[in-house]
């Protein structure tokens, strides 16, 4: 654990010590602070739920760009093959690039709890859909950034590994939606709409705490961190 730890914070020091952290953090509560004072000031809507429909759309497009360095860019220079020989397991590389993908992540989703305080001074506060609408954020990200290191792991190049990880979370997304659905047979469309990201977000969404919503998450989680596990110790050269 200690060196897992570690490396998490070698993965996030390098993201602070260039303007990656900084440019996610500050777009990403950008857009849902525009969505928040929208609803607030121009619809007159006390509610925390333009974050929680705009959030899942930003991880398609932020988690992949924070996630696209972790391995293509050191299996490019070279130095995945210097750190795997070092006295630390795959699985705790691995670990420690998730855990900084996700903090780092789950941290400008943490910077929004601001706009449930000033909801609840401004009027009622659905505190079940919110805590439910958080967790479902914190577990979607940390599923999307496994998914996005799975795809760092396959390539050298970083701009593919942003279009893999952006790709794969998309149609994830998308899977649960009828207009996707529709074009299989009932039977197929049902396992579809299971395996979407969305499906088991907007369950917890509205406020019930299903543990087959967090097994999902945690089982997808999972899958991508065995799939990284499988890619990296074919040791591609």
């Amino acid at each position: 654990m200690k060196q897992t730890w570690t490396l998490a914070k070698r993965e996030l020091q390098a993201y602070f010590d260039s303007p990656a952290a900084y440019v996610v953090l500050v777009v990403f509560l950008l857009f849902t602070g525009y969505f928040f004072t929208r609803d607030l000031f121009l619809m007159n809507l006390a509610s925390v739920r333009s974050l929680f429909d705009i959030a899942p759309l930003l991880f398609i497009f932020f988690v992949p760009a924070i996630t696209m360095s972790l391995f293509a860019e050191e299996r490019r220079s070279g130095t995945l093959e210097l750190l795997l020989t070092m006295p630390i397991s795959d699985t705790q590389v691995i670990g420690g690039k998730l855990l900084a993908a996700s903090i780092l992540m789950l941290s400008a989703v943490g910077m929004t709890i601001l706009y449930a305080i000033t909801i609840s001074f401004l009027g009622d506060l659905d505190v079940g859909a919110t805590v439910g609408g958080y967790i479902g954020l914190v577990l979607l990200g940390i599923t999307c950034s496994a998914i996005g290191l799975f795809t760092s792991s396959l390539t050298r190049n970083q701009i593919v590994a942003f279009i893999l990880g952006f790709a794969t979370i998309l149609i994830l997304y998308l899977m649960d939606k009828t207009w996707f659905t529709i074009f299989f047979p009932a039977s197929v469309g049902r396992v579809l709409e299971y395996m979407g990201l969305d499906y088991h977000y907007q369950n917890l969404l509205r406020g019930v705490i299903d543990t087959r919503d967090i097994l999902y998450y945690v089982s997808m989680t999972l899958f991508a961190f065995l799939l990284t596990a499988y890619n990296l110790a074919k040791r591609p050269e």
